[in-house]
């Protein structure tokens, strides 16, 4: 199967290419500070360097793949709330870019990849793929838009995509600005790592090998325009997450040092995903033994995030 994997040198991204070895893969990212090539070496892999927002580029490495899988994305919500600008560009304007480079291209399968933000936050329950978008942070927003044109492009032209919405992914090379790549290489430095607010906000963790398990199913069984949830196996406040850090560090709460709070920020993720059960998906990567392996990786290779 010949693959392209857009935003393939990221966290996730690279944990997609890694998982398909026997496939033809070409990877398309821009190398900004989160994709790196190092994130892709031992991969069996073909890279171009460039922008999802290339029309012209996407005309050519588009054509001829049996899937695109976009992962193409500016991701920090922080970012985010700094400087909105380049994340309407890339995750609103890069994805009807490379939705309609699919479409002159005629490629027979699309996932777009997304995120639990889009729906804001929850007080108790699950969300469903029905829920309402209410985006908090101009990162979610920028996020939603890009559902929708991905949506609109399998409503109103037939492209075959369609769109997966996962919670806090964990793993191995994960750029340290992320909770738990953050504090794990302050903790291994000696820093104290910053908590935000009374720490008491809920997310649902799963491993990126999961995530892309995930992604592996929808884009084989999954439905044109249809939104799958891929959903974490460890709902933690971030006070608890940081208490497993700390113990995981051999470290005690003297090391955290309690920040003001984000603006906006969401109290709490739940993702509902029956329907991707439906079709077979079961996460294999328990939490405690995913987060040991997550902790070993950055302690075992300090090189790839000290300069970081």
């Amino acid at each position: 199967m010949r693959i392209l994997v857009t935003g393939g040198a990221g966290f996730i991204g690279s944990h997609f290419v890694r998982s398909h070895g026997g496939d033809d893969v070409t990877v398309l990212d821009k190398l900004t500070y989160a994709g790196r090539r190092a994130n892709l070496d031992g991969a069996r892999h073909t890279f171009v360097h460039g922008d999802v927002c290339d029309a012209g580029l996407l005309a050519e490495v588009v054509p001829g793949n049996d899937l695109v899988v976009n992962f193409a994305a500016e991701s920090h919500v922080d970012r985010s709330i700094e400087g909105a600008a380049e994340f309407v560009r890339t995750n609103v304007m890069g994805t009807q870019t490379l939705m309609q480079a699919c479409l002159d291209a005629g490629v027979p399968r699309v996932v777009h990849v997304s995120t639990d933000e889009v729906y804001g936050t929850i007080d108790s329950g699950s969300w469903d793929e029905s829920a309402p978008l209410q985006p908090r942070s101009p990162y979610a927003a920028s996020k939603a838009g890009g559902d929708l044109i991905a949506r609109a492009y399998a409503v109103t032209h037939g492209l075959n995509v369609s769109i997966t919405r996962c919670g806090n992914n964990y793993g191995p090379r994960q750029y340290p600005e992320k909770i738990i790549p953050l504090f794990v290489t302050n903790l291994l430095r000696g820093r104290k790592v910053p908590l935000y607010g009374d720490g008491l906000n809920v997310r649902d963790w799963i491993h990126a090998e999961d995530h892309c398990a995930g992604i592996d199913l929808v884009a084989e069984k999954g439905e044109r325009g249809e939104v799958y949830h891929v959903a974490g196996t460890a709902e933690l406040t971030n006070r608890e997450l940081t208490g497993r850090l700390l113990e995981a560090c051999g470290a005690g709460w003297d090391m955290v040092e309690p920040v003001a709070d984000r603006k906006g920020h969401d109290r709490r993720y739940s993702l509902d995903d029956t329907r991707l059960r439906a079709l077979g998906y079961r996460p294999r990567v328990p939490f405690d033994q995913g987060l040991k392996e997550t902790v070993e990786w950055y302690a075992a290779n300090r090189d790839w995030w000290e300069g970081a």
